[in-house]
């Protein structure tokens, strides 16, 4: 597949050749594949520092033929208000892992995006009741908006309520997505009420502080938290963790950097009382939901293997269609 170039793709490239569909089902095979046993342990370097911080994702995946990818981000929330500039930025190096040939280096924004709203729609389809119709969404960012999107392919959505500490961007989102998606989405203030009429919440914030609490969420309900990625975030109450049935993406990513590792410091919780890696589930090694009543939590800090995956599709689709800019390395 590769001619000894290697393929430079803007973000523009990965919007027009991954396809949030196309995305789901990738994201969905790399669980099924870490599930099964036949993925290495992907690996993960973090290094934080004011405002915000950069961190390493490194994973390998057999697929049409094995590879490796390695993504680079700076995270840094501030980043909109104080310098117009996205709060994600980064880079995907996607290498033939037979070979260790590079064979793309492509824009990680959307990448990361619509994999994290992948792994949550994948999660879903496993931990969400399927009669799902009402989502609350917690954080109205850009990840947000694909949360959403990923969601609707999944389910039969009816509704959406939105929540943020900036009152116009839950408006503008609200107003936005409804008009693409064509369902009610309501910006709010109580999001305590609007959980209680919900069937799955999406936590998607920087938050630092638990912004749910144990007696927020009723039985029966889903919570995909997306926002903890690093050991300083914080979006589900140690207490609500303990009472949920607890599914990690890598549960020993999540000890040190999700909502896990606040539940394991706090002793509401021990690595044995998460029921499973997403994986394992995907796999069919252990069911999914299996009440109606139970509240599921998928504690998704970001899982390499995902960014293997999507990029794969990316370069592959921009093989086919001759997209990018092909450089080359050599002399």
């Amino acid at each position: 597949m590769n001619t000894g170039d290697v393929i430079f793709l803007s973000s523009r490239d990965v919007r027009n050749l991954l396809s949030v569909e196309d995305c789901i089902a990738a994201v969905e095979e790399a669980f099924r594949l870490h599930g099964e046993g036949k993925a290495q342990a992907p690996g993960v370097l973090g290094m934080h520092i004011d405002g915000g911080g950069f961190h390493i994702k490194a994973g390998l995946l057999d697929l049409r033929i094995r590879y490796f990818a390695a993504k680079v981000n700076g995270n840094f929330p501030g980043n909109p208000s104080h310098f117009a500039l996205p709060t994600i930025q980064g880079v995907i190096v996607l290498c033939d892992a037979e070979k260790g040939t590079p064979l793309a280096v492509m824009d990680s924004r959307d990448v990361t995006s619509l994999r994290t709203a992948a792994a949550t729609a994948v999660a879903a389809r496993h931990l969400a009741r399927p009669s799902s119709r009402t989502v609350t969404v917690c954080g109205c960012g850009e990840q947000a908006r694909h949360q959403v999107r990923a969601l609707s392919h999944i389910f039969h959505l009816q509704s959406i309520f939105a929540f943020d500490s900036s009152a116009e961007r839950a408006t503008r989102f609200a107003d936005e997505l409804s008009s693409e998606l064509l369902f009610a989405i309501t910006p709010g203030n109580d999001l305590r009420s609007a959980v209680f009429q919900s069937d799955i919440c999406v936590t998607c914030t920087p938050s630092q502080q638990p912004v749910l609490c144990a007696d927020d969420v009723q039985e029966g309900t889903f919570v995909a938290a997306v926002g903890a990625d690093n050991p300083h975030k914080s979006e589900i109450h140690p207490a609500l963790m303990s009472k949920a049935k607890v599914v990690c993406d890598v549960l020993e990513q999540c000890a040190v950097m999700g909502d896990l590792r606040h539940a394991l410091e706090s002793g509401a919780m021990s690595r044995s009382d998460v029921y499973a890696e997403l994986g394992c589930i995907v796999a069919g090694r252990k069911p999914g939901r299996e009440s109606d009543k139970e509240i599921t939590i998928f504690d998704s800090t970001g899982m390499a293997l995902q960014d293997v995956a999507a990029a794969a599709v990316v370069y592959e689709r921009a093989v086919r269609q001759n997209a990018g800019v092909r450089l080359s390395l050599a002399a």
